[in-house]
């Protein structure tokens, strides 16, 4: 990870509140300040209704805030949707079926991918022999089949197939910041070891600067350059490069047992 003197990602006093005004009342983010420099890989660590999903989907645009700021690269974004991020957010879900147009086939969905965020004259939307070959070598970094199958309908793959295509669709053209939410948790364990392997390689190789939710601890500790905690709405512990990798799984531990 590399300092900038202009952060890839601010949260300013970011809070959300729910049924406000009403005996429900419950703020759900609370004041949470923020920052990514280009090159953080930042693991995010939180127990149910910690949180976790509130944080990144204030950051994606797809919940409003109701107070404070988000700007990426420097660029106030807090009243632009989801849709409207899209050229600066690309965003992995749980579920495989999230991402991805399940009667397109795998080179179809490519080609959208690579069109996201740019003018339509620069990239052709012509499916050309040339375009296949470049998404087949793409996709054969999955180590899954994905390259024998550019042709098949997305809808007919399997989970995991699916899931590395959502990835790789996420990543084919380098977006400002790659959002990883449990993009692994609904995947078997070998399958998710793979695409974990795949997702540490490209955001080093590619230099990307991404968040990813993890259930997982020992991933939590394996992967990445930062670590945080959300608890309650807030980020209650985080550690970064070498204070990162003094930790153990005992410490992480110790830190949910005071929640």
């Amino acid at each position: 990870m590399t300092e900038s003197s202009s952060p890839i990602l601010e949260l300013i006093d970011a809070t959300v509140i729910v049924n406000q005004g009403t005996p429900n009342e419950k703020t759900i983010l609370d004041h949470v300040n923020f920052v990514m420099q280009a090159g953080d890989f930042v693991t995010v660590l939180g127990s149910n209704g910690a949180g976790k999903s509130t944080f990144l989907n204030v950051i994606a645009g797809s919940l409003p805030l109701s107070s404070g700021q988000v700007l990426i690269n420097g660029q106030d974004v807090t009243k632009l949707n989801e849709i409207k991020r899209t050229h600066l957010i690309s965003r992995v879900f749980q579920d495989p079926k999230m991402g991805t147009a399940p009667r397109m086939t795998v080179a179809e969905n490519l080609l959208l991918s690579a069109r996201r965020g740019k003018r339509h004259r620069l990239v052709s939307r012509k499916l050309t022999k040339a375009k296949k070959d470049q998404f087949k070598t793409l996709v054969d970094q999955m180590g899954n089949g994905l390259g024998q199958r550019l042709d098949v309908a997305t809808g007919q793959l399997s989970g995991g197939q699916r899931q590395a295509l959502s990835f790789v669709m996420a990543t084919i053209t380098k977006p400002a910041l790659l959002l990883l939410d449990e993009h692994t948790a609904a995947l078997d364990p070998k399958t998710s070891a793979q695409l974990l392997k795949v997702t540490n390689e490209r955001i080093h190789v590619d230099q990307l600067t991404a968040l990813m939710i993890t259930h997982n601890l020992e991933d939590a500790l394996k992967f990445g350059n930062r670590l945080i905690i959300i608890n309650a709405g807030r980020i209650e512990f985080e550690a970064r490069d070498q204070d990162k990798e003094r930790l153990h799984l005992n410490d992480l531990l110790d830190h949910f047992k005071k929640y």
